[in-house]
């Protein structure tokens, strides 16, 4: 079930709200609610799946309590450890298992030595990626004394499953939300709901009005049978970005304003990231909830940057790895996840050798330009489609007589102008005070309405297939 989709905006969302509202309060009644409405929201895509969800949920409830009263340090480690390779091992069977046995495969054919093995043909989750990671940071929260223990089975099973983050965030860790959970009794607070609403809005349109746009002008471009020379490649690649960016940074203020809307606060995923003077800052405002995991569960853990310099750069490295395996099994996300460590890395030792920075303009411009020959990789499906992509950028395939009409026309042009242009230059939606008025209700609406008219042309999130 899509957020921007009929059923959801008008059917599960408003039965959702007014149960939620009018029910006799209780928390029992609830929590109940919330894991209800969030088990048949995940089970619209494939109910298959709602078993493994639940599974993953019982396993880590249990670990975690039997953590929080484990009297040695050597009980502790042992629930940590199943908590970590169950989840570990979902991830194992369900996203990576694939991709393994095709590179095995590839190299027993390259080195000649036969022993292939059959590839399985798995069907990935939705949202796996996701609550998976949320359940770890749970179990290793316990572990390091970070967080009590959930209420109950129904409160830990409600962050887990809870539907306006569930599938692509933001991820959110169980300290955050456990008091949110334990006074879910809470009245309604009509500035949240309003908020909650502009919010919800905000990120509906953009995802309808921009980066769905703008997708039915990149898309053509980088059909893998595509020969791209120079202008056509920078539209398709800048395109891309703004693509990415208001898909997801839409995704992650639409769960933000559902949240509100239910009475919880999430953290902000996105801090105008494209606004970055330095791939550090980058890494800083976009997906922060991932970002601030990597450092706390990996970067932190592997030493940080208190030993050496070579060392840092070695934990650097590791995490990005990491980061990108973490989003996709494809040999091209771990090449960007790698891609993006050698940046940090030699943003590190530049630092260490000298203490002068660029001006913010050309700060901001040689990040800019960094982040997107990375979403070259990110994007591609394989490594000879990104690396014509990458030529084409460079001007090897040639420049076009035409620049203008190579990527579509002046309006083609126009859109990707006024997309970049709101990117660098708009201000952030948290950072916009609006009034709650009729003149900003009217807004909203429409608003709205623009996006429902584009409803019947709405694809799914790009994060979903993480």
């Amino acid at each position: 079930m899509l957020f921007n989709s009929y059923i959801f905006v008008f059917a599960f969302l408003p039965l959702t709200l007014l149960l939620w509202w009018s029910l006799p309060r209780g928390g029992a009644t609830r929590l109940g609610l919330l894991v209800t409405a969030s088990y048949m929201f995940y089970g619209w895509w494939d109910w298959r799946f709602l078993g493994l969800m639940a599974l993953s949920t019982l396993i880590d409830y249990f670990a975690g309590h039997r953590i929080a009263l484990a009297s040695t340090l050597r009980a502790k480690r042992f629930w940590l450890t199943l908590s970590l390779v169950s989840n570990l091992g979902l991830l194992a069977v369900f996203k990576y298992a694939g991709f393994a046995a095709q590179s095995w495969n590839a190299i027993a054919d390259w080195v000649h030595h036969g022993g292939l093995v059959p590839t399985p043909q798995v069907i990935l989750p939705v949202g796996i990626s996701f609550y998976t990671f949320q359940t770890i940071s749970y179990s290793v929260d316990l572990y390091r004394g970070n967080a009590k223990p959930a209420a109950s089975l129904l409160h830990f099973a409600a962050y887990v499953s809870m539907f306006p983050q569930l599938i692509a965030g933001p991820i959110v860790r169980y300290s955050d939300i456990d008091e949110q959970l334990r006074c879910i009794d809470r009245p309604l607070d009509a500035a949240q709901f309003a908020s909650g609403v502009w919010m919800f809005v905000v990120g509906l349109a953009q995802k309808l009005l921009l980066a769905d746009v703008i997708a039915s002008r990149v898309d053509p471009l980088l059909d893998p049978h595509q020969t791209l020379q120079l202008a056509a490649g920078w539209y398709a690649m800048l395109g891309y970005s703004c693509q990415l960016y208001f898909d997801f940074a839409g995704y992650s203020n639409m769960a933000v304003g559902l949240g509100r809307m239910l009475g919880f606060e999430f953290c902000q995923n996105f801090d105008s990231p494209y606004k970055a003077d330095s791939i550090q800052d980058f890494w800083r405002r976009w997906h922060i909830s991932l970002s601030t995991m990597l450092r706390d569960y990996l970067f932190i853990p592997l030493g940080g940057s208190r030993g050496a310099l070579v060392l840092t750069l070695r934990n650097l490295f590791v995490v990005m790895l990491l980061g990108g395996l973490w989003h996709g099994a494809g040999w091209t996300f771990v090449l960007w996840g790698a891609y993006h460590g050698v940046l940090l890395a030699i943003a590190a030792v530049w630092r260490t050798l000298s203490p002068k920075r660029l001006p913010y303009p050309a700060a901001a411009a040689v990040t800019f330009v960094a982040v997107v020959f990375g979403w070259v990789l990110f994007r591609c499906e394989t490594l000879t489609h990104a690396w014509a992509t990458m030529a084409a950028m460079v001007g090897l395939n040639g420049v076009e007589s035409a620049p203008v009409l190579a990527v579509g026309g002046a309006k083609a042009a126009a859109l990707l102008a006024t997309l970049l242009s709101i990117a660098w230059f708009a201000p952030n939606a948290w950072r916009m005070k609006l009034p709650l008025n009729a003149t900003t209700g009217v807004a909203a609406a429409l608003v709205f309405v623009l996006c429902v008219l584009r409803f019947d042309s709405a694809s799914p999130f790009l994060y979903f297939r993480f």
